[in-house]
């Protein structure tokens, strides 16, 4: 039974959609797609009208887009539009810019932050060096990993520059449709997840992207298509690049959001564990006394097991249980067993 689910997820079955168009752009109109503008967060469309009254182009994007078509409640509301940070800080007194390696501008009410992004440009061709292009705002590494990208263009650009087809939709507040270039309201609508571009490509960007593929999978039950899927084995090494600190906030996205069972599942079966969780992968299965710790509100708990793998999937069941529960936790120590 598990393995019917981790071959659905994983796009083996007879049962996948066709691929989607690439590239023109369809505008899904309100009574088609069937979100109701109610459920748009407030201050998202204040972010979007005051950008637009100032003359720029802006839009709902992303993932809230993709959760309201599926019927489901965003836990937060992005927005992309072709102002320039600076100029988005200089529309809201209550924003602050962050970013290095993409400049965002994010604009607070109270708690809760409306994250705003400019338009990226398409890719270019790469220095022969593999260096630094575009005057210093776009920078690649010579695996093709992107350092920095700074460099803005139009949303025709934009569309190919975001990660799955299901996560490229933009929400037109003028007359509520959708904005729809790489078929992504079918995707979602069949429960797809579908890199924009050449997979292994766009995984050497950004490797944590391969994570988030796991992630996103297990928490939508969405089918990762086969193209998609392909290089994950092969590429998760990988991860042993990426920054320390964007592995740790994807790895407490995996485990504590309610969906640690299906990620750990998904993550084996993708050959991605063993990269993001070496000492796991180096466990013995009759390994004796495995014990796995989590902090929970700084109390620690620790799940132990009659093996490592015993006590892992124990931890990691636990972890749903305290999500569920709407315990807020972080995992605060490695996964070890004990001799």
């Amino acid at each position: 039974m598990i393995k019917k689910f981790i071959d659905k997820l994983l796009g083996k079955t007879g049962s996948r959609a066709g691929k989607p168009r690439f590239g023109k752009r369809e505008e899904i109109a309100v009574d088609v797609h069937g979100i109701d503008p109610k459920l748009v967060d407030e201050r998202a469309l204040n972010v979007v009208r005051t950008l637009k009254e100032a003359g720029h182009e802006a839009y709902v994007v992303g993932g809230a887009v993709r959760d309201l078509l599926l019927g489901l409640k965003p836990k937060d509301f992005d927005v992309a539009t072709n102002a320039t940070p600076e100029q988005v800080k200089q529309l809201f007194r209550n924003c602050r810019l962050i970013g290095r390696r993409f400049h965002l501008a994010h604009v607070r009410f109270g708690h809760e932050i409306i994250e705003v992004a400019t338009f990226r440009a398409a890719h270019t061709e790469i220095d022969e060096d593999h260096g630094v292009d575009e005057v210093e705002h776009r920078a690649i590494d010579e695996h093709g990993r992107i350092l920095r990208d700074n460099l803005y263009g139009t949303i025709e650009e934009d569309v190919w520059r975001r990660d799955f087809t299901a996560n490229a939709l933009y929400y037109n507040i003028e007359d509520y449709s959708i904005w729809d270039y790489v078929g992504g309201v079918e995707d979602a609508r069949n429960r797809i997840l579908r890199l924009i571009g050449d997979p292994a490509t766009r995984y050497r960007e950004d490797p944590v992207r391969m994570l988030r593929a796991a992630r996103l999978a297990a928490k939508l039950g969405f089918t990762i298509e086969a193209a998609t899927a392909e290089p994950l084995p092969r590429l998760a090494p990988l991860l042993a690049e990426a920054a320390p600190a964007r592995l740790f906030e994807e790895t407490l996205k995996l485990f504590l959001s309610g969906h640690a069972v299906a990620s750990f599942e998904l993550l084996e079966a993708t050959g991605l564990l063993p990269a993001l969780l070496p000492l796991y992968a180096q466990l013995s299965p009759d390994a004796y006394g495995g014990a796995v710790l989590l902090g929970v509100d700084g109390v620690c708990i620790i799940s132990h097991g009659s093996s490592g793998e015993t006590a892992m999937v124990n931890a990691i069941k636990l972890a749903d249980e305290m999500a569920r529960s709407g315990l807020v936790a972080e995992i605060t120590a490695a996964f070890a067993a004990t001799p």
